[in-house]
């Protein structure tokens, strides 16, 4: 089990050399644990909200949610200029609380959903990558967390 980031604020990237701080973001989502969880991990939900702009979209998705499972998830620009399979493999899945994943490259990310008065916390931390500037991976990461909450609170 990977120590929790709160105890263990460094990571390393898959470099030995490369030291870099987890990035951590959250959203309040104003509907039930239940529901907030079925649309983050039902594959004809992430397909609704998995991207971080109106240029972009996720035509698919596959999810096999268990320890040991595989999730894909198929990021398009809209125009079709550009495309990318985001995917990773679960370290650890505790149904309606906990989700652990190791993407391809070794980074780490963990979400938690937590029951918080009138809805459920999304609580999203993850390893950066060392290509860009760390802003502008919280930035993306947390529009597509952002596109999340809007779909869990509307009507589908």
């Amino acid at each position: 089990m990977r120590p929790d980031f709160n105890i263990h604020p460094k990571t390393e990237n898959r470099s030995p050399k490369t030291v870099m701080t987890p990035i951590t973001i959250r959203a309040h989502v104003a509907a039930s644990l239940t529901h907030t969880w079925t649309c983050w991990t039902s594959p004809e939900h992430i397909t609704q909200w998995n991207f971080a702009g109106d240029d972009w979209h996720c035509p698919s998705a596959t999810n096999d949610l268990r320890t040991g499972g595989k999730f894909t998830s198929r990021m398009e620009a809209r125009d079709g200029s550009f495309g990318f399979d985001f995917e990773g493999i679960y370290d650890q899945v505790i149904p309606f609380a906990l989700i652990r994943y190791s993407m391809e490259d070794g980074r780490k990310v963990e979400i938690r959903f937590e029951e918080a008065g009138n809805g459920t916390v999304v609580t999203e931390t993850f390893d950066p990558e060392s290509e860009n500037p760390i802003d502008m991976q919280r930035d993306g990461w947390q529009m597509i967390l952002n596109n999340f909450k809007r779909h869990s609170e509307g009507e589908f």
